[in-house]
């Protein structure tokens, strides 16, 4: 297993670790730059473009001139993409948990009374529409 780079301190790593990415699951190239910039940014390899297999995310860094900055700045923006993924997900399902409580939950007494009076209202308004008896 090829670990991660040296270039990320130890809380990094650490939080990579923790939401379950494993250095072989991510591919990391170095590619030419693109925008302003010029010959230099045209003649160096500065952007770093990783991405985690397992999830299909996708990161580009070129905000810094340094290869190794971008690097690092690269790697923490995988981590904050899969934690908001994650923090995404459970969010979702914990409003399903809340929805599924919501429907199957007892109703209150209140809101017994005014379905009961709801019911008898439409009961008279239907009942004028039936013919009369006397027929």
């Amino acid at each position: 297993m090829p670990p991660f780079p040296d270039i990320l301190d130890a809380a990094l790593r650490q939080r990579l670790f923790s939401l379950g990415v494993r250095p072989e699951d991510v591919e990391e190239k170095f590619v030419r730059g693109t925008g302003p910039g010029g010959q230099k940014i045209n003649k160096t390899s500065s952007t770093v473009w990783l991405r985690h297999h397992p999830t299909g995310i996708e990161v580009r860094c070129q905000d810094g001139r340094s290869q190794v900055w971008n690097r690092v700045q690269a790697w923490s923006d995988l981590g904050a993409k899969l934690s908001q993924r994650r923090s995404a997900a459970a969010a979702q399902k914990q409003a399903a948990r809340e929805a599924q409580r919501r429907r199957t939950r007892q109703k209150s007494y209140g809101q017994k009374v005014r379905m009961i009076e709801g019911k008898k209202h439409r009961a008279k308004i239907k009942q004028t529409r039936q013919q009369p008896n006397d027929w």
